[in-house]
């Protein structure tokens, strides 16, 4: 599945006119529908596909009529839960394109496991689990996705966030300064809880000592200036950070020729609470900058 004509640059989310949001059952759409509308964009959620040029058409005159209408922008929810409409997706899709319409395609995803968690807590069966298991519809509504999470401009992984953190993530990709051309997610987390799945990069500060075992810091984090003192008086931590920063400026103009827009930075530690959190936020302000977006999410911090 194409999105975009090949002569069309890779759209900012936050300039978006249409943005699809799929993905998963459980894997965060409505935190994401409600964090749009929350920015003032237009939401539709389980939209039958055949009806997107239709309600595109409607946003178009609408904005003829009154060029001061707020809700230029448009995002629709469309997923599994519309039956056999959904596999018309492709085609309206398509359609769309051919008028050049554009549109950002961004899918949510989940571990089975968390996704199974999830259901369970909510105590409700899966759209496409039928007569059979939950994880059986888990895995064939996985399955049916296949080709369009591959062809979907931003892939998010919501398996280690809470409604908070994934709140301030999409926050962050819909609602960024127009002029950078990439936006950098800077992401802190610990290891111990596992490597974010939806990272781009991973930069690994357990060379560095561990506040945790200095017992004034302890109860700190990496955003409490004693620890991130802590961590920068160490030898190797500023020249560490320095060519991090070189390193992610060189890729930055290769991302746009590329096309990537969109990049997830995973900074961790032992537990995600001191030494990767003092380096997220200091990278994220050093790299904020008017090519470069930046926005930072603490996964871990408060875990323990």
């Amino acid at each position: 599945m194409n999105t975009r004509s090949s002569e069309m640059p890779a759209p900012s989310l936050a300039d978006a006119p249409v943005v699809i949001v799929t993905g998963m059952s459980g894997a965060g759409r409505t935190t994401t529908a409600n964090v749009l509308e929350d920015l003032d964009w237009l939401v539709v959620d389980n939209l039958p596909p055949q009806m997107l040029t239709h309600l595109a058409e409607l946003r178009d005159a609408a904005i003829v009529r009154n060029p001061e209408f707020a809700l230029r922008h448009l995002a629709v929810v469309v997923d599994v839960r519309s039956g056999e409409f959904f596999d018309h997706l492709q085609s309206a899709l398509d359609a769309m394109q051919q008028e050049q319409e554009r549109l950002s395609v961004v899918f949510l995803t989940a571990t089975d496991e968390t996704l199974v968690r999830r259901f369970e807590s909510v105590r409700r069966p899966h759209p496409m689990q039928g007569d059979g298991r939950l994880l059986d519809g888990i895995q064939a509504e996985r399955t049916r996705l296949v080709g369009l999470r591959a062809a979907a401009d931003v892939v998010i992984d919501t398996s280690g966030l809470n409604v908070h953190q994934l709140s301030a993530k999409i926050s962050g990709l819909f609602s960024g300064d127009r002029r950078a051309q990439v936006r950098f997610a800077v992401m802190s987390f610990g290891f111990k809880y596992g490597v974010p799945l939806d990272a781009d990069i991973v930069l690994d500060m357990r060379f560095l000592a561990n506040p945790f075992w200095v017992p004034e810091l302890r109860p700190l984090n990496g955003r409490d200036a004693s620890v991130a003192d802590f961590v920068w008086k160490q030898p190797g931590a500023e020249e560490f950070l320095d060519r991090a920063e070189a390193m992610l400026d060189t890729m930055v103009e290769g991302y746009v020729r590329e096309g990537r827009r969109y990049v997830t930075v995973a900074v961790g530690c032992t537990g995600g609470k001191h030494r990767s959190v003092a380096t997220a936020e200091a990278l994220t302000s050093r790299l904020d900058t008017d090519m470069v977006d930046t926005f930072v999410v603490h996964r871990d911090l408060g875990r323990e």
